[in-house]
């Protein structure tokens, strides 16, 4: 019932000057969240944070801390297992460096692409009220979207970075787009809406975020706390 209430405040759409401008002029703060777990001790985490100067990608901060993880995991359920200590990160920012504010955040996992269409980027979106994008390495499989052979070719079928193919579920909903995020890459990532951004600005964005694979952002979460992706 609380994720049905949550899921109503989400909006799938631009909210902001910055989103309608095809160089994204006024935006200068991305922020990547993720939270990863020590092998064999599901009780605790590191809650990472880190907010990126845009468009140099030059990290302006960086927070990770061990935190204890008190909700059980239940599939379809994961955020209200781990949001509330991102939601935390994000207001120790707010009360110690407000200036740093990122104006849009990425998230490791999925946004509208889950079972009930409120993946993790949609619960942090709403709890902070900040723009929100999933971005996935693996596929979610709901709503008929499966790694068959087509959606193997369609995967094939991404060329050059900036390529996508729209996920669209058996209820005939666009619920994601898989990106070519890097030419020397041919596996894609997996975009999704969070909150107040629109589908097709959190695919330019992820892709103006991107070096290599995986956008800046998460990569430099990734890079400091010293691990690999989350579950997300």
């Amino acid at each position: 019932r609380e994720q049905a209430r949550l899921k109503g405040s989400v909006v799938p759409e631009d909210t902001e000057e910055w989103q309608k401008d095809p160089r994204f002029t006024g935006l200068e703060r991305v922020g990547g969240v993720d939270l990863s777990y020590i092998k064999g001790d599901e009780s605790r985490a590191c809650a990472s944070l880190v907010v990126l100067s845009y468009p140099g990608l030059e990290v302006l901060y960086q927070d990770c801390r061990m935190v204890p993880v008190t909700a059980p995991y239940v599939a379809g359920f994961l955020a209200f297992r781990e949001v509330p200590v991102l939601v935390e990160a994000v207001q120790r920012l707010q009360q110690e460096q407000p200036q740093l504010q990122p104006q849009v955040l990425l998230v490791d996992g999925n946004g509208l692409l889950h079972p009930r269409g409120f993946g993790t980027a949609c619960h942090l979106g709403v709890l902070t009220d900040l723009p929100c994008i999933g971005v996935a390495k693996n596929l979610l499989q709901v709503d008929g979207l499966v790694r068959d052979e087509l959606h193997r070719e369609q995967v094939r079928s991404l060329q050059r970075s900036g390529e996508t193919f729209p996920l669209t579920g058996t209820s005939g909903k666009v619920l994601g787009m898989a990106l070519r995020s890097y030419n020397n890459s041919s596996k894609p990532l997996y975009v999704s809406v969070g909150h107040r951004v629109s589908l097709g600005t959190a695919v330019r964005l992820v892709r103006a975020c991107c070096r290599f694979r995986v956008p800046e952002p998460i990569r430099q979460v990734r890079l400091f706390r010293g691990g690999g992706w989350g579950r997300g």
